[in-house]
């Protein structure tokens, strides 16, 4: 019988795991107390609520932190406990890698891995290690990068770290704003919101991180596109049960999220839809899973773009099953410019792979041409994030929702 969300999070293994995990760990529930369920649905996106009072820092941040708490952007009364205080879940600044092949031994062909590719450098770091760390500070082909994972909000997002011809090391507050991850940099001390990498509290308030683009994939994706590649290894200096999840069911469609406290989420889906979303120009589309499960491929214009988005079948969800490499089938997507050499490609899907109608040329879900007359020829991918709906839309609240 499938274990559902409440009894996973009182077990004893996850009360174990708890103290260690990420920043928005739920802590189990008295018995008696109320669930923890989203604002109530409205049938349009509202603006972001701000209250009418001007609220103190969160309790206990002026012990822990020199930040500059006079100077933000936010409502600090939006701003909760996860659980754990400053860096109670560290990040890895030192991150140590396997080859593809080593990497083989631990991970399983299905296991989500965020890939990053910058240059000739192409990076795998398994989510059953993100789940517990959540934060990496990396240099990939020589630019230093963050790469950033969120449980509650399913979102793996990658980011420059160099603000002002200054290198940024990042670390986790322990705090959360939409259920979504706040990070801090060690050099100011000022908070940033991860799901859209904006500083929201400190010196560096209204400053933006520069996105860099990355994506969920199985392993059994980079193993055979990257054989050269490099994986972040478990030989973190950390002591964590990396492959276990302690998160299991939650991405149940049926869940309310966890810790939420924010705008009323827009009924057109369900809290808990996974969706990939983009922001091109101003305009903000996002994609549904399961529109993107039936299509296979869509072609789409997104604040003046021509862009197409792929989807395949083989890769795990990481919040479902107890151990993250066997969770279900939930895909895995991808976006790209569908500009080559000066003329827009329409895309298909043939049964078996992505063809482009004009040159008869196939791909592959990392936007590489692998046959045909453009074989060799690569799609410049495009910044897109994997949310769940209610955590995407509670920053970008004019999403419209793509409808086939």
């Amino acid at each position: 019988m499938r274990m559902t969300i409440t009894q996973a999070l009182t077990s004893l293994v996850f009360f174990q795991f708890m103290l260690t995990a990420c920043a928005a760990t739920v802590q189990p529930r008295p018995t008696g107390a109320p669930t923890v369920e989203s604002s109530p649905a409205t049938e349009e996106p509202s603006a972001i609520p701000m209250s009418t009072h001007e609220a103190p820092p969160p309790a206990g941040a002026e012990r822990e932190f020199r930040t500059d708490f006079s100077r933000h952007s936010v409502d600090y009364s939006e701003i909760l406990s996860g659980g754990p205080h400053k860096d109670g879940i560290p990040a890895i600044d030192n991150p140590r890698f396997d080859t593809a092949a080593e990497a083989d031994a631990w991970l399983q062909p299905a296991e989500p891995v965020i890939l990053l590719e910058l240059g000739d450098d192409a990076r795998a770091y398994p989510v059953q290690i993100l789940v517990w760390h959540e934060i990496i500070n990396d240099v990939v082909d020589g630019v230093p990068v963050l790469v950033t994972f969120c449980p509650l909000c399913n979102t793996a997002i990658a980011f420059e770290r160099t603000v002002n011809g200054q290198v940024l090391d990042f670390g986790t507050t322990g705090r959360l704003r939409y259920s979504n991850l706040i990070m801090y940099d060690r050099q100011s001390e000022t908070w940033w919101q991860q799901a859209n990498g904006e500083a929201i509290a400190g010196e560096l308030t209204g400053t933006q991180l520069d996105f860099v683009p990355a994506a969920i994939i199985a392993w059994s994706e980079f193993k055979s596109s990257f054989p050269d590649g490099k994986v972040l290894s478990t030989d973190t200096g950390y002591s964590r049960a990396y492959g276990q999840n302690p998160y299991v069911g939650y991405d149940d469609i049926d869940n309310s999220p966890f810790l939420y406290q924010g705008p009323a989420t827009p009924t057109q889906l369900r809290p808990m839809t996974r969706v990939l979303a983009i922001e091109l120009n101003g305009d903000v589309v996002a994609f549904t899973y399961d529109t993107l499960k039936e299509l296979r491929v869509v072609n789409e214009t997104i604040g003046g773009e021509e862009v197409v988005v792929f989807w395949e079948p083989g890769t795990a969800s990481a919040l479902d099953s107890s151990g993250i490499a066997f969770g279900r089938d939930v895909g895995s997507t991808n976006a790209f410019s569908r500009l080559v050499d000066g003329r827009s490609l329409i895309f298909a899907f043939d049964g078996s792979t992505f063809v482009d109608k004009q040159t008869g040329s196939r791909w592959d879900i990392l936007g590489a041409a692998i046959e045909g007359e453009l074989a060799g020829q690569r799609l410049s991918p495009i910044v897109s994030i994997n949310h769940f709906w209610f955590s995407w839309v509670a920053f970008q609240p004019a999403t419209r929702v793509y409808q086939r």
